[in-house]
């Protein structure tokens, strides 16, 4: 069930009256509703087979998290017959346990997306669980928890924490601690005036950014990288520029309309990009993108591999292992351990120089680094590392002609077709006019210095925002076509 759908609109408006009303009467019975609510956009979404592969792994979390944190239980002989006693697991039992659970998440993310990578494309199972890799991930960040006693949740929460519906597609990954405690909290089911308006905030503000902004930018890519025979230098970058551009604007816009949906619900998700592309390093740019990930690699792989505490050799082979298991999760393919592998490289590149970076000018270091995402994108992008290197190498070549109209042909179809005929006599500039248009909106909604989820905590209802709000949600309500998808729910 796409967000940016009817049917998405729909289903959420029912499931917050419903959940919202019940918890009115009794809140405990509202959230079994609303993890029935989850369990239904799943199985809709991703079908019953899909769904039981899932549920599999939710019962080896469940006993896995019931034995990590549970007292072992015997009872011994005394002067005054048998009692119970509580025996803690001794340290070995708990680390198999932790590690047998650990083999079958990552076991069952083996086989449904590396099998035919692994294997050549000889051997696929050919289709993958929705979500599958968030799943995983946000599983294993759980065991940890419990592993480490960071936390202990209740046994009750654990499938709405597996399927919550905003979500359980595209991230952002929960943190155990940054979600269990608000399903005990005033708010959970009971959002507030305030809650609403910024929910429906970031809501329009997502819709906007994934339809007006994502699958415009989209549709220059797609043009780009099936002609790719036929770019000119300026094309070259038009298109690399774009998916940089829309790729961003499609996650963060998946990740706003999760956190607003969360909020209607009386749940804060966590902010997940934090202007990224303002960033003046590589090792920035990860403090700013997709920042559940990042925590996540950081808490439990880059700090149990040793982090930065055994000799800069060893941190940076522990940096590059990480961003290798970055590209990998993201995709079973040589073009996604290339980007994994570049931004390691980078940021290991960025601690051999030290200090020293810091002394060149600001907007230096940020040109730098932003033609280096770019750059690292287009292997992200490619269907082959040949037709990435062929796509780098035409944006340098002395090539100049402006970009073909054909390129710039699908952006704001609608628009540009109704524009024609009211102005007929400025049908061939609407094209350009729109497609130069919608990259600088881009740009300068990527570069500024406020994220829609983070001023969620700060917004304020007015007329003025209400109606920019309303037109940016009518138009992209209108815009709808049912065909496209977030990018990240391919991961």
């Amino acid at each position: 069930m796409n967000f940016q759908s009817f049917g998405f609109l729909a289903f959420l408006t029912v499931t917050a009256a419903v959940c919202l009303g019940a918890a009115r009467w009794n809140r405990r019975i509202a959230a079994k509703c609303l993890t029935l609510a989850c369990l239904i956009f799943y199985i809709v979404g991703g079908g019953w087979a899909a769904l039981l592969v899932l549920v599999m792994g939710l019962s080896v979390s469940v006993a896995a998290v019931r034995y990590l944190t549970a007292p072992d239980i015997r009872t011994q002989a005394g002067n005054d017959g048998p009692t119970a006693c509580a025996y803690p697991r001794t340290a070995a039992q708990r680390r198999r346990c932790l590690y047998l659970a650990m083999v079958w998440h990552t076991g069952v993310l083996a086989l449904f997306k590396y099998t035919g990578f692994v294997t050549g494309g000889r051997l696929s199972v050919g289709w993958a669980p929705l979500g599958l890799s968030f799943f995983t991930f946000q599983q294993l960040w759980l065991l940890k928890e419990a592993y480490t006693g960071g936390f202990r949740p209740e046994q009750e929460d654990l499938p709405l924490y597996a399927f919550f519906f905003p979500s359980v597609v595209s991230g952002p990954i929960l943190k155990p601690q940054a979600f269990f405690p608000q399903l005990h909290g005033e708010k959970f089911l009971r959002p507030d005036g305030r809650d609403f308006a910024a929910g429906l905030y970031a809501i329009a503000a997502g819709m906007a950014k994934k339809v007006l902004l994502a699958d415009n930018l989209g549709a220059v890519v797609n043009s780009g990288w099936a002609h790719l025979d036929q770019l000119s230098a300026p094309a070259a970058w038009l298109v690399i520029l774009g998916y940089t551009l829309q790729l961003y604007f499609d996650f963060s816009g998946y990740c706003d309309i999760a956190a607003g949906a969360g909020r209607l619900l009386g749940l804060r998700l966590p902010v997940n990009f934090d202007s990224p592309y303002r960033s003046l390093s590589v090792g920035e740019f990860w403090k700013r993108w997709h920042i559940t990930l990042t925590s996540f690699l950081r808490e439990c792989l880059y700090f149990p591999l040793g982090g930065s505490k055994r000799g800069s050799g060893r941190t940076y082979l522990n940096i590059l292992a990480v961003f290798l298991v970055s590209g990998l999760w993201h995709g079973a393919g040589w073009t996604f351990l290339i980007w994994g592998g570049l931004h390691g490289l980078g940021q290991i590149l960025e601690r051999v120089w030290g200090s020293g970076r810091e002394r060149l000018p600001k907007l230096l270091r940020w040109a730098v680094t932003f033609a280096f995402v770019n750059a690292a994108w287009v292997f992200f992008r490619a269907p082959g590392a040949s037709q990435a290197l062929t796509l780098l190498k035409t944006a340098v070549t002395a090539d100049f002609r402006p970009p073909a109209e054909w390129l710039m042909a699908d952006v704001f179809a609608k628009e540009a077709e109704a524009f024609g005929m009211v102005f007929p006599a400025l049908r061939a500039w609407t094209a350009p006019a729109l497609t130069y248009g919608l990259f600088a909106a881009a740009m300068l909604t990527a570069l500024w210095p406020r994220n829609a989820v983070g001023q969620m905590d700060n917004f304020k209802p007015s007329f003025g925002r209400a109606a920019v709000l309303a037109l940016l949600a009518a138009w992209s309500v209108l815009s709808f076509t049912g065909v496209t998808t977030f990018i990240y729910s391919n991961f």
